[in-house]
């Protein structure tokens, strides 16, 4: 890299810092900060729900899956969450975005003690925060690896170089200033991509033969099925994407959250839906050529960096760190702050009721919060290799336990689940989460699909049969809620209007 390539980067960080100034101007309360005041248009969540679905991991980790074992990366990634989402748009987003409508949440753990109870709200939230504290700093570990590769810096440096910027707009600008960055960061990386497609086409020996690497790519380069991950293990994960992607990792829930209707929101998810069909695509293609113009490339999760440090002319290179810093950004970022909106709405009150209030927080604790969050990820970071490594931590940690927890929260959701209550959802956190440190640490020889399938399955069982044994009637707090959710009818009211006529139905 040069200064040319320093250049666009310092263009890149303008961008972030006067995208942030005016999103600071957006953002008066808690509810600004942190549900974007409910005024989020489609077509920005949409894009924004894309951008933080998925970080800096692709280039580094996913990056090595494709080079090592070709196309198998899209159909156990890509494509089931296209799959996931586009089921979501149906079923989940809407709700998201009437739950905000009727009860006035910021936080998507915020509603859990009206449908189950507190106790079963703080262990969702306790482990959740827990769960996404390790899996933003596998995060900053793999934005790390890219810096390092790129500029030469030590990965402590790069890790802390991140940090710092994460910190500035998400303490400032709030989700507003996720949402709006994420815009940017999708134009950047779009360019980003369609370059290194064309870079790999010019290698290659022209566009037509961009068609034909399948022929020459290793051996089993374009099965669906290749290496560790077995249909079991894409099965496995497509359960759990569609938790994850549809609001069970709470960052993306909170994209439907900011909708001003549930319309708006089952449109931002389709459009998201859209992108991870198409898009992965063409992000993906240089990675699957790479084996036919660096063969013996000695660490695999460095094959996308060392193609755009080879292949591309200054500027460009820096366009292309860019790109990837930027997903890392998108996703901690907006991590951090949903964190931050489960921390002060749900955890803090319980914690210390007399100073927080139920319903109630302050924009100055939001922000502290967001600080010691993201501090405590980038100390992760730093001791990434101490848990298995990126991969380790983004594959087996979050598939493993992201579903016990995500379970009794999203299923919660939904009318055909109202029999599940507090004891169910407690009891299937509680199978989930000890199904998972039992096939990982104590159970010998359990493929990667076992240790991320079985607690989640299991979790699943157990929450939809204690729905079935149960044998007292719902409260009518909870029927109220779920029929609320299931209509349409009253999203045309200002939210605090139907918060009241909620609250009076449900006494």
């Amino acid at each position: 890299m040069n200064g040319i390539d320093y250049f666009v980067m310092a263009l890149y960080a303008l961008m972030i810092v006067m995208t942030t100034l005016w999103a600071m101007r957006r953002v008066g309360n808690t509810r600004d900060f942190f549900a974007a005041g409910g005024k989020m248009p489609w077509w920005l969540s949409g894009i924004s729900h894309h951008m933080s679905g998925y970080s800096a991991a692709v280039f580094v980790a996913y990056a090595a899956v494709a080079y090592k074992y070709g196309l198998t990366i899209y159909f156990w990634w890509a494509f089931p969450i296209s799959i996931a989402v586009f089921i979501g748009s149906v079923i989940f987003a809407p709700r998201w975005a009437r739950l905000r409508i009727h009860m006035n949440i910021e936080s998507p753990m915020e509603y859990l003690a009206t449908r189950y109870n507190v106790p079963t709200q703080q262990i969702l939230a306790w482990s959740g925060v827990f769960l996404k504290t390790f899996d933003v700093g596998a995060k900053w570990a793999a934005i790390a690896i890219i810096i390092n590769v790129f500029t030469g810096l030590d990965p402590l440096v790069g890790i802390a170089i991140s940090g710092v910027l994460c910190l500035f707009y998400t303490v400032l600008g709030g989700l507003w200033a996720d949402a709006c960055n994420d815009f940017g960061q999708f134009i950047v990386q779009f360019i980003a991509a369609i370059v290194m497609v064309v870079a790999v086409a010019f290698h290659l020996g022209g566009f037509s033969n961009l068609l034909t690497i399948w022929d020459r790519l290793p051996a089993g380069h374009t099965d669906i099925v290749a290496g560790p991950y077995s249909m079991g293990f894409i099965l496995a994960y497509f359960i759990i994407y569609t938790l994850s992607y549809n609001g069970g990792t709470w960052n993306l829930a909170q994209r439907f959250i900011a909708s001003p209707r549930g319309k708006d929101a089952r449109k931002a998810a389709l459009l998201s839906s859209a992108l991870y069909l198409v898009w992965p695509l063409i992000l993906f293609y240089p990675m699957w050529a790479a084996p036919l113009l660096f063969p013996d490339i000695a660490d695999p999760s460095q094959s996308y960096s060392i193609m755009a440090m080879q292949l591309l002319p200054n500027g460009l290179i820096g366009l292309v760190l860019v790109a990837m810093f930027t997903h890392t950004l998108s996703m901690t970022s907006s991590d951090s702050n949903a964190i931050t909106a489960v921390v002060t709405r749900d955890i803090l009150p319980v914690l210390l009721p007399k100073r927080f209030g139920q319903g109630q927080s302050s924009l100055l604790v939001a922000r502290v919060t967001v600080v010691l969050f993201i501090l405590t990820t980038l100390l992760i970071a730093v001791n990434a290799s101490r848990f298995g490594g990126v991969l380790s931590l983004l594959i087996v940690w979050f598939g493993g336990l992201v579903g016990p927890i995500s379970i009794p929260m999203l299923l919660g959701l939904l009318p055909w689940f109202r029999k599940c209550g507090s004891a169910a959802a407690i009891t299937s956190w509680a199978a989930g989460v000890s199904a998972f440190f039992l096939v990982k640490f104590v159970v010998p020889d359990m493929s990667t699909a076992q240790v991320v399938a079985i607690p989640v399955l299991l979790s699943l069982a157990v929450f939809v049969l204690g729905g079935l044994l149960r044998r007292r009637p719902v409260s009518a707090e909870v029927d109220v809620l779920l029929n609320a959710l299931n209509q349409d009818q009253a999203e045309e009211l200002p939210a605090p209007e139907v918060a009241s006529a909620y609250q009076t139905e449900s006494r």
